[in-house]
């Protein structure tokens, strides 16, 4: 609204000719001097200068709104953009029908836990046809690790939805709605994500996944303030496409060893009487996601993937609409299965913190566990 221009905003032509002949153009050119700056450029009385002003602040300025306005905004919205459900029932209930569009929704956990099988799930719900429930648009799978495997997606297809999976040519139609994308450093994700931007407007692109950020930090090598917050503009970018284009994008994340100091990170929780509460070895076994707080601020929806005592979980640790809540779930040829839709509630640093306990076990391409 600063660069509002003031010939727009109907003032009187008499005083709006003389901001235009002394080049004041915007609202902002005009708000950035005092009022007896305009007095002597403009050569006119205060009463005008006044006037003048207050008529240009109450355009640029955004008007007042109710709780019960914003509320019923937040509901059209909703509305407007809807879910993508995950076929979880217990998860899907949590988030209030699936993975939401136009924010960002983060899957983070340890290597093998089941990040990449997620996306790919998604990735082929987005793509199935409406009359089935899915999205009927494309895809764009950014696959950092070339982890994707087309091997893969095709039998979580054929196991969770034979009916159209053996349908002459749909696997093959489905598959070539997906497209892949392998960045190879940071500056090869910009360029793509510059031309995703386009593809969101022309091909129909119901879904974008990122798998996934760290790995495009830790190929970096350059240090210093650039080195401190390399995704800053990659994750304004990423918001501000999911914000536009109103579809879910899911981005995964990994994991890194948790610092002693995190897990009291105000002064007043780390001593009491001169004594260190709770045990020092407490978070030893934890993990906690990577990329810090800039990007955990930018994500609405974190679900973390993590394993205690060999039994995975799935948990919402960050959602506008849910309490914390973790489902025990297990990976077979359909991809990922809840054990139970009852999700048990969390509390404290379990929120946040990621175990990763007893997790030794992988998944090949015909859902046999490998130890």
């Amino acid at each position: 609204m600063a660069n509002k221009l003031i010939c727009e905003m109907g003032l009187p032509k008499s005083i709006g000719n003389i901001f235009a002949a002394r080049n004041i153009i915007t609202a902002k050119d005009a708000l950035s001097l005092t009022e007896f700056e305009l007095m002597e450029l403009l050569d006119v009385g205060l009463s005008d200068v006044k006037s003048a002003l207050a008529h240009i602040s109450e355009i640029v300025s955004p008007p007042y709104q109710t709780a019960l306005l914003l509320m019923e905004q937040h509901i059209q919205n909703e509305q407007l953009g809807g879910h993508l459900p995950t076929r979880l029932k217990g998860l899907d209930a949590a988030l209030c029908g699936g993975i939401p569009f136009g924010v960002l929704t983060e899957v983070v956990g340890p290597a093998g836990i089941g990040k990449t099988q997620f996306c790919l799930k998604l990735s082929l719900l987005a793509s199935l046809p409406a009359h089935y429930g899915g999205l009927d648009g494309r895809v764009i799978y950014i696959d950092v690790e070339s982890k994707f495997s087309s091997r893969r997606m095709i039998e979580i297809g054929a196991r969770s939805f034979p009916e159209i999976f053996h349908m002459k040519g749909m696997a093959q139609e489905m598959a070539g709605r997906i497209l892949v994308l392998r960045p190879t450093s940071l500056s090869g994700f910009t360029e793509s994500l510059q031309q995703i931007k386009v593809s969101l407007l022309q091909n129909q692109v119901k879904l974008l996944v990122i798998d996934s950020m760290v790995a495009l930090v830790s190929g970096e090598q350059e240090q210093g303030a650039h080195r401190q917050h390399p995704l800053g503009w990659h994750i304004s970018f990423i918001k501000s496409l999911a914000e536009f284009s109103r579809i879910p994008v899911v981005v995964t994340n990994q994991v890194r060893s948790q610092n002693r100091d995190e897990s009291c990170p105000y002064s007043f929780q780390a001593q009491d009487n001169g004594k260190t509460i709770g045990d020092s070895t407490r978070y030893d076994s934890h993990l906690v996601a990577a990329l810090g707080i800039h990007w955990a601020h930018a994500v609405t929806i974190r679900l973390v993937l993590e394993s205690k005592s060999g039994q995975r979980f799935i948990k919402v640790a960050k959602s506008p609409i849910s309490p914390p809540l973790a489902f025990p779930f297990n990976i077979t040829s359909s991809g990922i299965s809840l054990l139970t839709d009852d999700g048990t509630k969390l509390i404290g640093p379990e929120i946040n913190t990621i175990c990763c306990q007893g997790h030794n076990d992988i998944i090949n391409f015909d859902g046999d566990r490998l130890h």
